[in-house]
């Protein structure tokens, strides 16, 4: 069967994520959507997107495919579901759809022609960007129960101290001495090349993915996760940083979420509480306004390629896009428009020009090429966020 992951009414709500990658590839728990989906089928993926990201991420249409909604997450019951989809078919969840079964030759999905087949069962979503950091906990759980399934783990090293490591999954080529693991709390997964520092502590649940590291005498509390080739230093509780992101320093990242090739300057810190205990309220792309995350904990939200410098200062609940660069004293407002370059004083337009100079710098700091096809999706959010920004 021919699986495509599409990316569904929240696509919107998980902006600016989403606007240099589908949903499926938001990575919440130890792997991104479209990881946990592929290992539960075992059967490769593609997607159905934006058109201005299609490129980068193809869909490939068979004669027969099966439909997802890449907002849900995997389960055993939803996986045996979805594979068992018969023509005509669509599982919903209420009111909305979570896969259905069509074929090239339909135009349009008429849901009334289906048979709708219920699902009941609890279920991950990922539908707000704070649903990343706040299921975190959850979404480590499932992922390290399924990939560490009947696996044995690398042994842990004599210098290392630790509570519950039973709890504890170490991949080949992986380097930690002297320092303290804690997995009574939850589910500590140290990825294949990565590498924890030493005098450094870590409470579960924990995920650092393929090669990211935590530089020395680093203080982590769960649920968090380190993407691919990230580094973390300092203070970081319940955040997600997506891969090649660098938080590298001293200071403090809490309840948060990093998307790809983003840098946090030494001693810069993010509130993730207000003074007065309130529930926080984000910036939403699709009201234009600030809307209740039902929070009392949420902190930064910073899109692809963003940057602050040192001792920058977020307020509780801001929001950045793509491709900002922030800096100087005092608190930047708490939404930062993609392409900003400026602080608390003001903002001007961060060109393109100068911005993709940058870009293709860091990227090629780890050997990834910063091509035609990449400029060209922050060249469309560039055009697409103008009418945030002051010009």
């Amino acid at each position: 069967m021919n699986y495509i992951l599409f990316d569904g009414p929240s696509r919107n709500a998980l902006l600016p994520f989403t606007f240099t990658r589908p949903v499926a590839d938001i990575l919440i728990g130890i792997m991104t959507i479209r990881q946990k989906w592929e290992m539960h089928l075992g059967s490769t993926t593609t997607t159905l997107t934006e058109d201005y990201l299609s490129e980068k991420f193809p869909m490939v249409e068979l004669e027969v495919n099966v439909m997802i909604n890449a907002s849900y997450l995997p389960n055993a019951v939803l996986v045996e579901m979805v594979s068992n989809l018969e023509p005509n078919q669509a599982i919903f969840k209420g009111d909305e759809v979570i896969a259905f079964y069509t074929t090239e030759e339909q135009e349009e999905v008429d849901f009334d022609c289906y048979e709708i087949l219920e699902y009941n069962e609890d279920c991950l979503t990922v539908q707000n960007t704070w649903d990343i950091f706040s299921k975190n906990d959850a979404a480590i759980r499932e992922d390290f129960e399924y990939l560490t399934e009947d696996r044995k783990s690398q042994p842990i090293p004599k210098s290392v101290n630790v509570i519950a490591p039973e709890n504890i999954f170490i991949e080949e080529g992986a380097k930690l001495e002297f320092v303290t693991l804690n997995a009574s709390t939850g589910p500590i997964y140290i990825g294949k090349d990565a590498e924890i520092m030493e005098g450094s502590v870590i409470r579960g649940p924990f995920a650092l993915c393929e090669n990211a590291q935590v530089k020395m005498a680093s203080k982590v509390y769960g649920a968090t996760t380190v993407g691919p080739f990230s580094r973390i230093g300092g203070e970081v509780n319940n955040s997600v940083l997506f891969g090649y992101s660098n938080k590298g320093h001293d200071g403090f990242l809490g309840n948060s979420v990093l998307g790809e090739w983003c840098n946090i300057g030494a001693d810069s810190n993010n509130s993730n509480l207000k003074n007065n205990y309130e529930e926080v309220k984000l910036w939403s792309y699709e009201t234009e306004g600030f809307a209740k995350t039902g929070l009392q904990f949420c902190g930064l939200m910073m899109g692809d390629h963003s940057k602050c410098g040192i001792n920058t200062m977020f307020n509780t609940g801001t929001v950045v896009g793509v491709s900002a660069n922030i800096f100087g004293s005092g608190f930047p407002r708490n939404f930062v428009p993609s392409f900003s370059w400026g602080g608390a004083s003001g903002f001007a337009t961060y060109i393109t020009k100068k911005a993709f100079e940058t870009a293709r710098l860091v990227m090629s700091r780890r050997n990834v090429d910063f091509d035609e096809r990449e400029a060209a999706i922050l060249e469309h959010v560039f055009e697409e966020t103008k009418k945030w920004r002051k010009e």
